[in-house]
């Protein structure tokens, strides 16, 4: 699995919504602006997630984007998913028709690996909700089962 910018980027988009959540709808620009990404970009990704239904959008002079849900309902799987459009491309899956050996007709050892590792990835990823992702390093850390780092 790589993270890509897509997938990072939505992940930094649906935090700065959860931070704000309750404060009003947020410009894309001026998320932009304060997490230092370009506007286009996250234009873009704010589309997509808006699209996977996690954030809402206001037009107007006071428009701009919301999570649709508590932050403890959207889980980090379902952002990545959003932005990246997929939390683990399987090449043999996602391209059959180039690869003869990756198609459904043939028989693969190696395919049950992968499925097995994005299951995983997904898993894992799901576990996590943005409300999660709200509270400071050592907290996380300690919330995914990662050793807490001493200063």
């Amino acid at each position: 699995m790589r993270i890509t910018t897509w997938a990072e980027y939505g992940v930094i988009c649906a935090l700065h919504l959860a931070k704000r959540q309750g404060t009003g709808p947020v410009t894309g620009r001026d998320l932009a602006a304060r997490e230092g990404l370009s506007a286009d970009y996250v234009e873009q990704i704010l589309i997509r997630l808006r699209r996977a239904g996690l954030i809402n959008s206001t037009r107007g002079a006071k428009g701009g984007y919301a999570l649709s849900r508590e932050a403890q309902e959207i889980s980090v799987r379902e952002i990545i998913a959003a932005s990246e459009l997929a939390t683990f491309d399987l090449h043999c899956v996602s391209h059959p028709i180039t690869e003869e050996r990756c198609s459904d007709a043939q028989n693969c050892s190696i395919r049950p690996v992968w499925l097995m590792l994005q299951r995983r990835i997904d898993d894992a990823l799901e576990s996590v909700c943005l409300a999660d992702l709200l509270q400071d390093e050592p907290s996380v850390r300690q919330r995914v089962g990662l050793p807490v780092l001493q200063a």
